[in-house]
């Protein structure tokens, strides 16, 4: 068992601005990454070297590349149709 452990105080994180940078590659694709803080928290028993809070961040990041030509394919198998009765269009 541990002897010595740091206790956090648990901080809500609010999102200033957009969570998403997106970047594009020479060759035409997007590469979407996003950001999110799964847990932030600032030490009650510790402080850093110089005196300032410790903090302790857990970030998770998500990513996205859209090819160029922005189409992607899935097995026939997958894609479902609507049956003829179930569609909601109506002729002109």
């Amino acid at each position: 068992m541990e002897k010595e452990k740091v206790e956090f105080k648990w901080l809500d994180a609010k999102l200033i601005g957009t969570d998403t940078v997106v970047f594009r590659l020479e060759d035409g694709a997007s590469v979407k990454v996003r950001v999110q803080i799964n847990r932030a928290g600032v030490a009650i028993n510790l402080k850093n070297p110089d005196g300032t809070p410790a903090y302790h961040v857990d970030a998770g990041l998500g990513i996205q590349v859209v090819p160029p030509t922005k189409t992607f394919y899935i097995p026939k198998s997958q894609f479902q149709r609507p049956s003829p009765k179930e569609s909601t269009m109506k002729p002109i």
